[in-house]
């Protein structure tokens, strides 16, 4: 079973093609435009047969009188369509005192059916489309390796492959890596935030960074502005010695510290903190699946004066937790993010893909634990060339070209098998 690929410089020239090789009666798997002309992928008839499972016929039993409708079933049709016929007109024959609330269940068992059989058969498509990748285009292949390897998801990765333009694999590489400095936001620079002012919250999990971060980012403003025109908050009343440790930056700093417990606790705070240029906001860490998180969200939304959030991305953390963590903290939007840890991180990829694919403007990244040394404004070049920086060892998750048909279809099919059970 092999998928047919055509590639012509119209689409009418593409069908005839497609005519001629497979067909009149071929499936379509995909189209799309391609340099100098539209590319199509498609499957002759007796393939798409093929694929979908046999139908068990029940043991033979006296035949009722045919139906109409049985008389004009077409048994030349494909097996999935013959039985959800025959199962139709079964269910059409059996004699009820409801016809129409038959009826209606039957539409809707057959049209789950007919959803079902369509969801199974594009996952053996795609798992088909997927295993042929690096035969067919072997600089998509390349750069689907290099992203998985790098951190990146498969869903980014996808998304570059669609538009990816005709070229050798290095030349495919390149093109992935500008594309994704192109869509990678950063802080232009700190003008807008240590002039600008306001006040700011840094949220995230606990162990994130927020703390050391905050005292970093007060260090900063102090140099430019002085401490007299910055004021300190922390809402960390839960983890023993939380606030003690912003207190003690803030003596450092020679900056007031304020403790809040409530959103009443904060208007009041800020309120009395109205003459200050800048304000910032040492938020509690937890967990993104705590539903105290919407909680804490709600707080800074009813303070009474516009706060801008930024997020605190771990950046040793997989990928699937950072997301996590950015579906929860942005229920109310955020304002950017900072990438902490990143001097312990193997990897960049996966939060360099959650701020891509959530569009969260990177301000900062954090190195270390000195104040104020190790905090750094975020430069996409330098970015995206560490994400793909060569490991001086072999990576245990490294996927060969071998591997990752293999691995790419399993993706596409639980996709589809998650669907599928959704309805």
């Amino acid at each position: 079973m092999n998928v047919k690929r055509i590639v012509a410089k119209t689409s009418r020239e593409a069908m005839r093609q497609l005519r001629d090789a497979l067909g009149p009666d071929a499936v379509i798997l995909s189209n799309r435009a391609v340099d100098g002309g539209v590319e199509v992928l498609a499957l002759a008839a007796e393939d798409i047969a093929s694929m979908a499972p046999p139908v068990v016929e029940a043991p033979a039993t006296p035949a009722p009188a045919r139906t109409p409708a049985a008389e004009v079933q077409d048994e030349t049709e494909p097996a999935p369509a013959v039985a959800i016929k025959r199962r139709l007109v079964e269910r059409v024959a059996v004699p009820s005192t409801d016809s129409t609330q038959l009826a209606q269940s039957v539409v809707g068992e057959i049209r789950g059916e007919i959803k079902a059989m369509q969801m199974r058969l594009e996952s053996q498509l795609a798992d088909l489309a997927w295993r042929d990748l690096p035969g067919r285009d072997p600089a998509g292949a390349a750069v689907m390796r290099d992203m998985l390897a790098a951190g990146f998801s498969a869903t980014l990765a996808r998304e570059l492959l669609e538009t990816l333009p005709k070229g050798d694999a290095e030349q495919a590489q390149n093109w992935a890596k500008n594309t994704l400095m192109k869509r990678l936001q950063v802080m232009q620079s700190e003008t807008d935030m240590l002039d600008g002012g306001g006040v700011f919250a840094l949220m995230g999990p606990t162990g994130a960074g927020k703390t050391t971060t905050t005292a970093k980012l007060a260090a900063r403003f102090v140099v430019r502005h002085g401490a007299d025109k910055l004021a300190l908050l922390t809402t960390d009343s839960y983890r023993i010695g939380g606030h003690e440790q912003l207190r003690i930056y803030g003596k450092i700093l020679g900056v007031a510290v304020h403790a809040v417990r409530d959103a009443a606790d904060l208007r009041l705070a800020l309120s009395e903190l109205r003459n200050k240029h800048t304000v910032l906001i040492d938020t509690v860490g937890m967990s993104q699946r705590d539903q105290a998180v919407a909680e804490q969200v709600e707080m800074l939304c009813q303070a009474g004066k516009p706060i801008k959030r930024l997020l605190l991305l771990n950046a040793t953390s997989h990928g699937d937790t950072l997301n996590e963590v950015v579906q929860a903290y942005q229920t109310r939007g955020l304002d950017g993010c900072i990438l902490s840890k990143i001097d312990e991180a193997a990897s960049l990829g996966p939060a360099l893909d959650c701020a891509i694919r959530h569009q969260l403007s990177v301000h900062y990244l954090a190195t270390g634990q000195r104040v104020p040394e190790d905090l750094h404004l975020a430069n996409r070049q330098y970015l995206i060339h560490r994400a793909f920086k060569a490991r001086t060892q072999a990576s245990p998750w490294q996927l060969d070209d071998s591997e990752l048909a293999f691995a790419l279809s399993g993706i596409q099919a639980a996709h589809h098998e998650s669907a599928v059970a959704l309805g």
